[in-house]
């Protein structure tokens, strides 16, 4: 219970007009003013009941929709409020009456939303009491799965388009034959039955099968270089899109995915299964940078017990030094299974490059620009060398770069 503005301000006349009307009439007001500030708070001293509509499931960067309503409806003004922690964006915040705001998760992960605030004013605008209202809700923010099923339709349909390459029609080629059909425009080269062709003198393709029960794994560094941001998010963030999406795009093709992240030491194992992508979503959504050294043996040993796999590393790629390790245990897997390790491109390297340097400390700046993509270069060619395919990507096409290297693979029978 507290008195409101309106109180305080008839208090302050009151003061004010001590000096001239008489002490007890004064102190009498005083008391009729405090009676009636309690009188006025007591009348809405019950709690009314609160009705909050929002979604527990968020994807991160995503507003939703956050109702805040009361019922029935409660004597006096009403201001609700939401309180939200520091990780979630809640705009407005609080209005008279009822409250629809949009809400935006900024960082993944299990948040708490506590409970809602309702300052009631009594009849009179005297009093008040404000009520905590309804239980604390635990929101989960995931990554961007959405985008990850729409790549996964757009696959299926045959509209998902590899950066540089054209679109063949429906997904891949594959290597089980199938049956003979009648050549189509979208139809790759190497589809044409000549032998079929000569004898029906009308151009033949073969359909293959897609093959199925391929396993896919996704090993996801969380170690001190994953915490680095790129732009709102970091590159773990950034790592889960994408890995999330190649477990999307398996799903849709009948493939086994499970996923692997680790940092010093293997912190959650995903076990490859079909039809796992909410699996995979729902065990590594809440991981979260360590400011540690991450060891790539550790994290192949788990690998090195899977049948033969396309093997998805998301990390980063700095300099030779610290590709080392990964480079050193690189050989453990590409011996077995078809490794591509996938890095998020940094936009403001590639901003400086392109920028005329105007003064000395820009001309210093491209030339770090310069020397650290060198870096990254040297890199990645020695991961090329070891046997890996290597793919940079800006941070919106991640995905679907390690879908088109996933697609790869199968289309030439690498997993």
């Amino acid at each position: 219970m507290s008195p409101t503005n309106r109180a305080a301000l008839v208090l302050v006349a009151l003061a004010l007009a001590a000096p001239f009307v008489a002490s007890w009439l004064i102190l009498l007001a005083v008391v009729a003013l405090l009676a009636a500030t309690a009188a006025d708070a007591l009348l809405v001293a019950r709690s009314p009941k609160v009705k909050r509509v929002t979604p527990l499931v968020l994807v991160r960067g995503r507003p939703v929709g956050l109702q805040l309503g009361l019922e029935p409806p409660v004597r006096g003004r009403v201001r609700l409020r939401q309180p939200v922690g520091p990780d979630l964006r809640l705009v407005p915040g609080e209005a008279e009456g009822a409250l629809d705001g949009e809400l935006t998760p900024r960082r993944r992960g299990r948040h708490p939303l506590p409970p809602a605030a309702v300052r009631v004013r009594g009849p009179l605008s005297l009093g008040q009491w404000t009520h905590t209202v309804g239980p604390e809700l635990d929101v989960r923010v995931y990554p961007d799965l959405p985008g990850a099923r729409r790549i996964a339709t757009s696959v299926r349909q045959g509209r998902f388009r590899e950066e540089g390459r054209r679109t063949r029609g429906p997904l891949g080629l594959g290597t089980d034959f199938e049956t003979l059909r009648e050549y189509a425009p979208d139809d790759d080269i190497r589809q044409v039955n000549w032998l079929a062709t000569a004898r029906f003198g009308r151009p033949i393709s073969n359909q293959f099968r897609v093959e199925r029960d391929r396993e896919v794994i996704c090993v996801i560094d969380c170690g001190r270089l994953s915490a680095a941001p790129v732009g709102a998010a970091t590159r773990l963030d950034l790592a889960l899109d994408a890995a999330v999406a190649v477990a999307a795009v398996a799903e849709e093709l009948g493939d086994r995915c499970g996923a692997i992240a680790f940092d010093a030491q293997v912190r959650r194992i995903v076990p490859p299964r079909r039809n796992g992508t909410q699996r995979l979503v729902d065990a590594l959504f809440d991981l979260e940078p360590t400011p540690v050294e991450s060891d790539y043996e550790r994290a192949f040993v788990e690998i090195q017990r899977a049948k033969r796999a396309f093997v998805l590393i998301l990390t980063d790629l700095i300099e030779p030094a610290a590709a080392r390790p990964l480079l050193e245990a690189l050989p453990v897997l590409t011996r077995r299974h078809a490794v591509t390790i996938a890095s998020v491109s940094d936009p403001d390297l590639a901003g400086y490059v392109e920028q005329e340097p105007q003064n000395a400390r820009e001309v210093y700046r491209l030339s770090a620009t310069l020397e650290v993509l060198a870096d990254r270069g040297v890199a990645a060619a020695q991961l090329r060398h070891a046997g890996g395919e290597v793919i940079e990507a800006r941070p919106e096409a991640l995905p679907a770069a390690c879908v088109s290297a996933y697609l790869r693979a199968k289309r030439r029978a690498r997993l």
